[in-house]
Order: C-alpha cells, then sequence, then structure tokens
C-alpha cells in the first residue's frame, strides 16, 4: 500500500465555473471562474470576508453554492455524494480527536469506511506507519494530541487528510494557530511533502508571503470576486489592480497626473511609465524601492523625521507631500543626505501607476 503520487494526466485537474453563493443578503462569492492544474499548488488569498473559505468549503462539499458548477477529473464534482469526492481537508485548529492516539486519528478516516471499502487492519497499520514517515512523525504514533506542540498535531491532521489517498487537498488556513517561527518551518516543509505526494492541492491563507512562498499559483479575491490569477512573480510583479498591489506587500500611494508622456507627482515630474494611462492617476511604489539623493538632487521633496538602523536596514520615516511614508534602505550606511531634520529628495525605482478610481 506504498503511498504514490496521483498520475500525470490532464484529465485530473479543477475546473471551478461561475460558482456564486449568498448567505442571506450577503454575497460570499459572485461568479468565481478559475482552475487548478494536475499536481498544482494553488493558494486562494485574500482579506477576511474575501470568501476564500466559503469557495474552499463548496470544495470539501460543507456549502452547496447558489449557482456554478465544480468539475474534477471530468466529472460533476457537486453531483458526487462527499464520500466519494476524495477530499482531504486540514482545518486550522487541527480538529483531530482528543481520545484518540496518533495512529488512530491518522487511520480515522480509512476506518470508519463501509466494510467492503476498509481496509484490513495489517493494511491500515502499514498506511499508518508510512504516513507517520511521511510527516515525520516515527515513534510518536501512540502519543495523544495534547501530548504534541502544535506543529507536530499539524502534521497529523495532514497525514490523516492524506490517508484516503485524496484527489485533492484542501487547507484552511493550516498555520493560523502556530507562531511565526514554527510556521516557516512548516512552510518549507509542506512544499517539500507536496513535491513527494503530487496531490492536486487548494491553499486558503489571508497571509500574502505564505502564498507567495508555497504557490505555484495564486488566486487573489475581493468582496466575493477574483480580482486577478497568476504565478507569484507575475501577481507580484504586475498587480492587476491597486487593491493587489496595496494588498501584496507594504506600498506607498500618492497621486498624481499624467500628460504627454510626463508624470507629475507633486513637485516631481518624470518620463511616465510605459502604457501608463493619461490623466489622474494613483502612483505606487514599495518603500524599499526608492533612490535617495540630497535636496537638491531629483525626486520628491521629503522631510525626513527620523532615522532607525537595525545592522544593514535602515527605516526612515519621511513626509512627503504631507503624508507620512516609513521607507527602507540598505546599508551599512546611511543614504547620502539623510539626516533627521533635514530635507532630501527620493526618487521611486520603479512606480506602479492605476487610472483614480
Amino acid at each position: 500500500m506504498n503511498f504514490q503520487p496521483a498520475a500525470d494526466t490532464s484529465q485530473t485537474s479543477l475546473e471551478i465555473r461561475g460558482i456564486s453563493k449568498s448567505f442571506g443578503r450577503f454575497p460570499a462569492l459572485n461568479n468565481v471562474s478559475l482552475q487548478a492544474r494536475d499536481k498544482e499548488f494553488l493558494a486562494l488569498l485574500g482579506p477576511s470576508g474575501s470568501g476564500k473559505t466559503t469557495l474552499l468549503r463548496v470544495l470539501a462539499g460543507l456549502e452547496l453554492p447558489d449557482a456554478g458548477e465544480v468539475r474534477f477529473a471530468g466529472e460533476d464534482f457537486l453531483a458526487l455524494p462527499v464520500r466519494k469526492r476524495r477530499v482531504g481537508m486540514v482545518f486550522q485548529h487541527y480538529a483531530l480527536f482528543r481520545h484518540m492516539t496518533v495512529a488512530q486519528n491518522i487511520a480515522f478516516g480509512l476506518t470508519v469506511r463501509p466494510r467492503a471499502e476498509r481496509p484490513s487492519k495489517a493494511q491500515v497499520a502499514e498506511r499508518v506507519r508510512e504516513l507517520l514517515s511521511l510527516v515525520q512523525l516515527e515513534g510518536l504514533e501512540k502519543r495523544f494530541p495534547t501530548q504534541l506542540s502544535g506543529g507536530q498535531r499539524q502534521r497529523v491532521a495532514l497525514a490523516r487528510a492524506l490517508a484516503i489517498e485524496p484527489r485533492m487537498l484542501l487547507l484552511d488556513e493550516p498555520f493560523g494557530a502556530l507562531d511565526a517561527q514554527v510556521r516557516r518551518e512548516l512552510r518549507r516543509w509542506l512544499r517539500e511533502l507536496h513535491e513527494r505526494t503530487g496531490v492536486t492541492t487548494v491553499f486558503v491563507t489571508h497571509d500574502q508571503e505564505e502564498a507567495l512562498d508555497l504557490a505555484d499559483r495564486v488566486a487573489i479575491l475581493k468582496d466575493g470576486e477574483l480580482v486577478q490569477l497568476g504565478t507569484p512573480n507575475e501577481v507580484y510583479e504586475d498587480p492587476a489592480t491597486p487593491f493587489v498591489y496595496d494588498f501584496l506587500g507594504a506600498a506607498c500611494r500618492l497621486p498624481g497626473e499624467i500628460r504627454g508622456g510626463r508624470m507629475t507627482v507633486a513637485d516631481w515630474e518624470t518620463a511616465a511609465p510605459a502604457g501608463a494611462p493619461q490623466g489622474p492617476v494613483e502612483v505606487f511604489f514599495r518603500p524599499d524601492e526608492v533612490a535617495f539623493a540630497p535636496a537638491g538632487g531629483q525626486g520628491l521633496a521629503a522631510d525626513v523625521r527620523a532615522v532607525a538602523q537595525r545592522g544593514p536596514d535602515v527605516r526612515i520615516e519621511c513626509v512627503i507631500a504631507g503624508q507620512v511614508f516609513e521607507l527602507e534602505a540598505h546599508g551599512p550606511t546611511l543614504p547620502q543626505g539623510v539626516t533627521p531634520g533635514l530635507p532630501v529628495r527620493i526618487e521611486p525605482m520603479r512606480p506602479r501607476v492605476y487610472p483614480t478610481a
């Protein structure tokens, strides 16, 4: 009963078409359509209330959509009974049975199958041993959940989800209850586990760093709608909307105007980015993608209010066009002209421009 990755076939893919779901007057999902490729690790990313968990619950059979369809491996997924979907799900708070040992928790999905489909006790025991090795918890099979750390409990939850040999793995904020260091360690481990198992995986998170680190592609949702779908690099380097730009990392934002190929922001005029819209615009830039110059140089006029240096990283609090921004530079020395209480010039190196809404 060795665990093998899913067969590499274009048949085993997930297709979501026009899914809508409302709770009373609240539209949790509005005409969402996307695809997950065979063996893909797809992240659903968005703030609270964006609809990502509702979409995951539709895939798991815990919610019935008001409209739309879901197909997996060519099958009408919504028409299948939940048990026959062969979906493994992992929740944020583990949902382990406290009265069961680690081994019993992992085996649960196998032992509750109808008698005709249930593996023998020897097969179940072998499967548990394989999974304990896969999630690196050998020797802990007789412990109870309360005797494990949070990271270990989440590994048990993943092993239990994998025990049924799922066609699709659904992860709902699986690291949300863990501290930052454990989260980082489990992120690396989960990506390695995904490569080994080859199970199509849909991962819900509100943590943009987590999504960009783990996923093959990221689906960004806002107010129940799909805003952008792409690889981590695509969505970060070419965000479709101001919301995506702002959500995927620290952002500075200033009003501007583009006329005749020139862009004006406050007292700074420069060439407009290629393809930028004409007229009033919103100009975005990352706080660590700026060049500093003395007050007589090029760029936006700014007043330095405070400087905090931690090793090679420097945080510089500035006032630009009446707004306070916390910018970043990398040492070991301060950028030229950056002194608290004095004016400086700041030039965004990769401004991103959107038409004013």
